[in-house]
């Protein structure tokens, strides 16, 4: 019976069909998840100056973009209601911030304790901000809450998807 594929040949092709759609699962996977943190963080890489530095929105509105804090990579949420800088304590480990005084917060969640600290530096894109008040949060997870104690050194301009931060 020729042109009839013989056991080996149907099984190499339900190995390559099963090889394609794996890879095509990774791609997919790979995109969304590159496309997800896209999302989130728009401004990986702000643009701007030693001044100035223009920040998109993310998918839900908010501001989140990557810096450093005495030149430590991090990643920050832009939050007005916020008094201070305030960094999870996990974070503030890895980077190296030396617990002060303990006090106690009043935050969405009700009131924590938190501990005083001092940022050196923080720096968005080119645009550097030195001598930051900042608090440790041990209750807190995820991102660093970029607060007043450093955004009242910056003024701000929103215009539809974009803030601007102008250094004073």
């Amino acid at each position: 019976m020729p042109n009839q594929p013989n056991h080996l040949t149907k099984s190499a092709g339900k190995k390559m069909w099963l090889f394609f759609c794996a890879s095509g699962f990774g791609l997919l996977v790979f995109f969304f998840s590159h496309q997800e943190s896209q999302w989130n963080n728009p401004n990986a890489n702000p643009e701007g100056t030693e001044t100035t530095v223009i920040l998109k929105s993310n998918i839900h509105g908010h501001y989140v973009t990557t810096g450093y804090i005495n030149e430590h990579k991090v990643e920050f949420l832009l939050d007005t209601g916020a008094t201070d800088v305030v960094i999870p304590e996990k974070i503030a480990n890895r980077i190296g911030l030396t617990k002060g005084r303990q006090s106690s917060a009043l935050t969405a969640n009700g009131t924590v304790v938190v501990y005083k600290t001092y940022i050196d530096s923080l720096r968005i894109g080119e645009l550097a901000l030195q001598n930051i008040d900042a608090s440790i949060n041990p209750a807190m997870e995820g991102t660093i809450l970029l607060g007043m104690s450093a955004l009242k050194k910056v003024s701000f301009e929103q215009y539809d998807n974009t803030l601007t931060l102008t250094k004073r």
